[in-house]
């Protein structure tokens, strides 16, 4: 991995982003749920598109590698700051197959970005690297 303490840092901001997102919407979530429902994977996929592109923009080799790795670190960190909240005394009161099948399965996006990422990036490296067009 190209920096732990980066990828870490921006791990919890990935986080973060939609935590305060959910907080700022939560009265949605009773007031209209498909809206709530609606915005919080749009959250996790703007936050971890900006931060995917921070980070991936210092990478220079093992792009895939990159990618795939930092997607799943992030998925955990969310995972193991959110879950205690959301499981043990936070505002939802959720069981373990209501949190895995809400919040867990939108969670899923974090690595399927920052793969995308990684492998568009050893796309167009090869074909600078070649001289040809990746088509």
């Amino acid at each position: 991995m190209t920096s732990i303490g980066r990828a870490l840092l921006f791990g919890v901001i990935v986080w973060l982003i939609p935590f305060a997102v959910a907080f700022l919407i939560f009265p949605l979530r009773e007031s209209s749920r498909p809206l709530f429902e609606s915005i919080m994977p749009v959250a996790v996929a703007g936050a971890t598109a900006a931060l995917g592109i921070a980070h991936m923009a210092r990478v220079t080799r093992g792009f895939v590698r990159e990618g795939v790795l930092l997607g799943w670190l992030w998925l955990a960190i969310c995972i193991a700051l959110d879950a205690p909240l959301m499981l043990f005394g936070g505002p939802m009161h959720m069981t373990v197959g209501e949190y895995l099948s809400d919040i867990g399965v939108t969670y899923l996006i974090i690595p399927v970005i920052t793969t995308g990422m990684g492998l568009l990036l050893a796309r167009t490296a090869g074909s600078r690297s070649t001289g040809m067009d990746a088509t």
